[in-house]
């Protein structure tokens, strides 16, 4: 039996990829392993439309296309080391497989913090289980403490109140998603918030958590103490590399990859992709970026399967390196953030269409131009912007 590639990951990022390596003509054995024992599946909507109306795994199930129907899927236990100069992954049920190539698309998991007190209903939402889980506890009258004010805490904080639940958040920032969002359309986003009934404690950290095995109460460091039934850890994620330790690669922030998305260092044909790739965008010169939107996995199927169909070929990689344009989409009570580029990098925003309060659009610039753009019930009109933005000069 030949000796595979080793696709590490589940997901979406591990699909595209072996879509991609089939339509570039590699017809050897492909090996898929991951943590979940569910095939690829749909994650955006584990905070929004799955949360409030109830998670079905078969239907958040991504179509496969008939050319990846002979890959193995190998589910239900994961990476947990690997020796690149052996070509081998060690799995947590203590399999050894070979590979002839590898796709590193291990993806993220959620960061977990180090606060004292009872461990009992603390809950944190990146997987089907997660958000099972966690709606069986959503239920009217519940109270709700969800710490961190990202897109993940303020879609959950809407579908929360959807659900009759109370709802508070605690976050550091000053302003609810101030790093993509900008100061002034995070505060309108607070405005809206609290005019549905959540409660902000910003600018503020939990020090403790009270109770006995589980959770009644956080207190924070002003010595406020807020009342709660569940608490949600929502303050942001972290690189699964910890199974690519001791390879002599780049992990400071994800597996780093040059524009081909080949990995830098490795001595082995490897490529890495989606949530865990930190790489050069041709759309965005002289950085490197890890990006956790929802349209980048297919993106960067195309060039990963391309590259590494060529480096088991032994030939070199060619053609155009990667230049996917970023964009997201939140669903928040009445209103539909849609964003394309990367606005976090902006050093200015300008509303140049409505109100922040209201259906409007913001553009951000830094000293190259437009470097991203947020609509908020306004997606028809973004499609200039989008154009603009995947036409970026070099």
């Amino acid at each position: 039996m030949s000796v595979p590639i080793v696709v590490v990951g589940g997901g979406l990022s591990s699909l595209r990829s072996v879509e991609s390596l089939r339509k570039e003509g590699y017809t050897d054995r492909i090996v898929v392993v991951g943590d979940e024992d569910l095939l690829p599946y749909n994650r955006p909507p584990l905070s929004k439309e799955a949360l409030l109306t109830g998670v079905d795994p078969v239907a958040l199930e991504f179509r496969r296309r008939p050319t990846v129907d002979d890959v193995e899927w190998r589910l239900g236990s994961g990476a947990v080391s690997s020796d690149l100069n052996e070509r081998t992954v060690t799995l947590a049920d203590g399999q050894t497989l070979h590979f002839s190539g590898l796709v590193i698309a291990s993806g993220i998991r959620p960061r977990r913090l180090d606060i004292p007190g009872p461990t009992g209903g603390r809950y944190v939402l990146r997987t089907e289980h997660d958000a099972t889980t966690l709606r069986q506890h959503l239920t009217p009258g519940s109270r709700l403490l969800i710490m961190g004010a990202g897109f993940i805490g303020c879609e959950v904080a809407s579908t929360a109140r959807a659900l009759g639940c109370e709802v508070a958040i605690v976050a550091l920032d000053a302003e609810p998603m101030i790093r993509p969002l900008g100061a002034d359309l995070g505060a309108a986003m607070r405005r809206h918030h609290e005019a549905h009934g959540v409660m902000f404690h910003l600018g503020r950290t939990i020090t403790r958590f009270l109770g006995d095995d589980t959770i009644t109460a956080a207190e924070l460091d002003d010595g406020t103490v807020l009342d709660t039934d569940l608490v949600l850890e929502a303050v942001g994620s972290d690189p699964n590399t910890q199974w690519l330790d001791g390879n002599g690669l780049d992990l400071s922030n994800g597996v780093l990859t040059d524009g081909y998305l080949r990995v830098i260092d490795a001595p082995v044909p490897a490529v890495a992709l989606g949530d865990i790739a930190r790489h050069p965008n041709a759309l965005f010169p002289g950085q490197t970026f890890r990006i956790e939107h929802w349209n980048m996995p297919t993106e960067m199927g195309k060039i990963a399967g391309r590259t590494l169909a060529s480096l088991i070929a032994g030939a070199s990689p060619s053609g155009e390196t990667f230049r996917g344009l970023p964009s997201f989409w939140s669903d928040q009570y009445d209103l539909q953030l849609q964003s394309f580029g990367i606005p976090g990098i902006a050093t200015s925003y300008q509303l140049v269409d409505g109100t922040y309060d209201a259906a409007c659009i913001v553009e951000y610039h830094d000293d190259s131009g437009l470097v991203g753009v947020i609509g908020v019930n306004r997606t028809p009109e973004l499609a200039p912007y989008r154009r603009e933005l995947l036409n970026r000069e070099q």
